[in-house]
């Protein structure tokens, strides 16, 4: 039996063992620029996310200029919820996981702060 395995073993190995490795590799070119008009992403528009502990529960805070607008809670037992200030206006609801979550969740975005 054991015999018969190493055979099998060998066997499997072979092929790897045969393959060489091509040497007359080229590098690949720069890739060509954007388009114009295409602009950079701003980075203040790229959420900040500070993960901090409170008690034995992980907290992430999620801000966008400086705009606290989501918590997400992981607690040591059970799954994550999060807190989302819907409205703007400082007072958070709750929400279950994304992937569980109770109802139509629509996408929403801020498309303008005045």
């Amino acid at each position: 039996m054991r015999h018969t395995f190493l055979l099998f073993a060998t066997l499997l190995a072979l092929p790897v063992a045969a393959q060489q490795l091509p040497t007359d590799l080229e590098p690949l070119p720069e890739p060509p620029p954007p388009p114009p008009g295409v602009v950079d992403i701003d980075p203040a528009l790229e959420p900040q996310v500070t993960i901090t502990k409170r008690g034995e529960d992980q907290v992430e805070e999620y801000r966008v200029n400086g705009k606290l607008y989501m918590l997400k809670v992981t607690p040591p037992h059970g799954r994550s919820y999060y807190l989302i200030d819907e409205h703007g206006d400082g007072s958070m609801t709750r929400q279950e996981s994304p992937d569980g979550g109770h109802g139509l969740r629509v996408p929403m975005w801020v498309i303008g702060t005045f």
